[in-house]
């Protein structure tokens, strides 16, 4: 029987999935499920795409209950070989106390002005987030703290397409949107068919997605915006025959959506079914069925010029059709009271703002230290924050999904737990829900929420954007929200951990290994 012949656009597909051996959000099953690992893995360099086939190797070696030796002693060679190394960061952070500014609607306010404000954003709580933390990343930050803005917290995807919706049903100039995974299921179909409806009565759409995050999407899915007359770009195609500029592998893992340059969303959901339901029920989910467990937020207010400056700076990067700028960064009165930063990053920086800016605020936290995210492979420095902060009585909480779609993931954040739990960093694990979501709240007055999961990838090699709100009001929102996952999580106690079998503590050994390319 004669071969088919395969599509220009599946050949390219084939060629990803083999490329990065993973594929994007969401993932077919779990690891306790026992399939095969899902979650994509993005590159930059040669030498790290050297480290991803180690990665895969290993992978092999970790699927099942037991341990192929003789691969599983090459990989660890060829680990050792290729070594680790440590994330950069600015030298100077510590040694300097520059004044914090805050902006305004018609620009910066004086020293006294923006001290005044976060006075009363900080209110009687004890922390060193003013007097310390914002002077830190004062320097290194591209984005000023600004005030008079709307912030409204988004839990799952429910919430987060219902808002999303609401915003572009009443889109009057202009909808940019940059995401990581777009796929073509109901909810992706909604969108499409929701940004043509838009187009079509005149308001401009540009779209962004990931080249590899949305891997799967067929091009018939986009050729609907394309033909009603938006703009679609994809972010750093794999195929070279579509390239726009030089080639890179970085992924563009952002989260962004952007209308009538008045409104902002930015959070970890992507555009996918696998959000339909919400994560807290009263009843567990059927086997196979787990909701997903997300965060989003919407932000309205002169804040979301600088969500716009980063959205031009991707398309203009990537060499997307020539827009009329001026109409995207309208005048914007205060919407509400919130302080915002917003941080950027890519791989073309020096170091990562978003991390640099974790880092000092879990140094400068007094009472608490809450981080929930979906894959916790830290560094060195992250790490050691942790533990300090414990060590000085600082409440510290890891919020960590009880189950992932990446084997090695999943045993790399397993090989950290000992040292934190000695340390006395308290670890919840979240039950009945695939855990997606990546944020923190410390002292009540810091709260981010983005698409930055912690670890190598995100903090080296993708493209991530997070946002910082600074006060008491939305960090007891924060609170709540993680009061509640809290009360549907187990608690890790080291005891427990401890009797692990010899063959779990091999595997995180292994995995632990290939930390900076997973």
């Amino acid at each position: 029987m004669k071969d088919e012949k395969i599509p220009e656009k599946n050949r390219w597909r084939d060629f990803r999935s083999g490329l990065f051996h993973c594929d994007r959000t969401p993932p077919r099953a779990s690891v306790q499920g026992g399939t095969t690992p899902t979650r994509l893995h993005g590159n930059t360099t040669s030498f790290y795409a050297v480290g991803r086939l180690l990665a895969h190797q290993m992978n092999l070696c970790l699927e099942g209950d037991r341990i192929m030796r003789g691969q599983y002693v090459a990989v660890v060679c060829g680990v050792l070989l290729v070594g680790c190394g440590s994330l950069p960061v600015p030298h100077n952070t510590q040694d300097t106390s520059p004044a914090v500014r805050v902006e305004g609607t018609r620009g910066a306010l004086s020293v006294g002005q923006s001290k005044l404000m976060l006075a009363r954003k900080n209110g009687s709580a004890e922390t060193d987030i003013f007097t310390k933390h914002l002077a830190q990343v004062e320097e290194i930050s591209e984005s000023p703290l600004t005030a008079g803005n709307k912030v409204t917290l988004l839990l799952d995807g429910p919430a987060t397409y219902k808002s999303m919706y609401a915003a572009i049903r009443d889109a009057k100039s202009n909808i940019n949107m940059e995401t990581y995974s777009i796929e073509n299921d109901e909810v992706g179909r909604r969108f499409a068919d929701a940004l043509v409806e838009k187009q079509k009565k005149g308001v401009q759409v540009n779209l962004v997605y990931d080249s590899v995050g949305s891997a799967s999407t067929p091009e018939e899915f986009f050729r609907s915006l394309i033909d009603a007359g938006a703009n679609v770009l994809e972010f750093n195609p794999l195929n070279p025959l579509l390239i726009r500029k030089k080639w890179e592998m970085g992924r563009d893992h952002r989260k962004l959506l952007l209308v009538d340059g008045q409104v902002a969303f930015v959070g970890g959901v992507n555009i996918s079914s696998v959000y339909s339901s919400g994560s807290f029920r009263s009843k567990p989910p059927e086997k196979g069925a787990k909701p997903w467990r997300d965060t989003h937020m919407r932000i309205e207010g002169p804040v979301v010029r600088e969500f716009q400056k980063l959205f031009a700076a991707t398309w203009l990067k990537q060499n997307g059709k020539s827009l009329d700028w001026a109409s995207y960064f309208p005048p914007i009165d205060k919407k509400g009271t919130e302080i915002v930063r917003v941080l950027g990053s890519s791989p073309d920086q020096p170091h990562n703002p978003i991390y640099v800016t974790l880092l000092s605020a879990i140094d400068s936290a007094k009472t608490y230290a809450y981080v929930t995210n979906a894959y916790f492979v830290p560094d060195a420095r992250l790490l050691a924050a942790l533990r300090n902060a414990a060590r000085r009585n600082v409440d510290v909480r890891l919020l960590l999904p009880d189950e992932t779609d990446s084997n090695l993931v999943f045993y790399a954040s397993h090989s950290y737990y000992d040292e934190l739990l000695s340390a006395g960093v308290k670890i919840y694990e979240r039950k009945d829900a695939m855990l997606h979501a990546k944020t923190a709240l410390i002292d009540g007055v810091w709260s981010t929420i983005g698409s930055s999961n912690l670890d190598w990838l995100s903090f080296a090699h993708n493209q991530e954007i997070n946002a910082i709100v600074v006060g008491q009001e939305f960090g007891e929102q924060m609170k709540a929200m993680y009061d509640k996952d809290m009360e549907a999580s187990h608690l890790v106690t080291l005891e427990h951990w401890r009797q692990r079998s010899v063959v779990t503590r091999l595997k995180e050994f292994g995995a632990r290994l290939l930390a900076r390319w997973i």
